[in-house]
């Protein structure tokens, strides 16, 4: 008996360690990660914008399936490609930049099919108000980059939010939708 409870002990320990052991780091590399936005323009046009500045970290374990990513958007470094509609943007009627300079999407509840990562629900953060949305992988990957000599992860996802839930409810009035689609394209590297 004395053995068996030894060997259990072990086997337990070790399980702990190996799934502790699992669990990487990685950082996001703002070089490959972009955050875009896309609304209909009175069905017109799409006016679409990205977040030049940004920074996260992403932990995942692939053997056991589970994550976390971290991604924080610096709202004064909208960008349009024109600077008129970055300064209304920016503007208190729709980010309020000087208020909220900062978003924010956490997520940890990672979905797999097989050992690709298919979609990341969590929280985002805009304006101060926090909603759950879930970003879904059009594509993922991990790799060993013959740049940096490290292993990269990095996927294309993609979601549509109610900005009108966040406090972004300029134009509805004029008819802009309530739903914009944003699209985040994320590498990040193992530290």
């Amino acid at each position: 008996m004395r053995k068996f409870i030894f060997a259990l002990a072990a086997a337990t320990a070790f399980a702990g360690s190996a799934a502790h052991a699992e669990m990487a780091t990685y950082a996001v590399d703002p070089t490959h990660t972009f955050a875009t936005f896309e609304i209909s323009h009175f069905g017109a046009s799409v006016n679409r914008a990205r977040f030049d500045k940004k920074e996260g970290s992403v932990q995942l374990d692939k053997a056991a399936r589970t994550g976390k990513v971290e991604l924080t958007l610096h709202m004064d470094s909208v960008n349009s490609g024109t600077a008129p509609f970055n300064k209304h943007l920016q503007s208190a009627e729709i980010f309020d930049t000087e208020k909220f300079p900062t978003a924010k999407f956490v997520g940890d509840q990672f979905t797999f099919d097989g050992d690709k990562v298919v979609s990341v629900s969590g929280n985002l953060t805009i304006k101060g108000k926090t909603q759950p949305v879930t970003f879904k992988a059009n594509q993922f990957a991990c790799y060993d980059s013959p740049m940096v000599k490290r292993e990269v992860c990095g996927g294309d996802f993609e979601t549509t939010i109610d900005r009108t839930a966040f406090g972004v409810d300029y134009g509805v009035a004029y008819g802009f939708p309530k739903n914009v689609r944003i699209v985040a394209q994320i590498e990040a590297i193992k530290q």
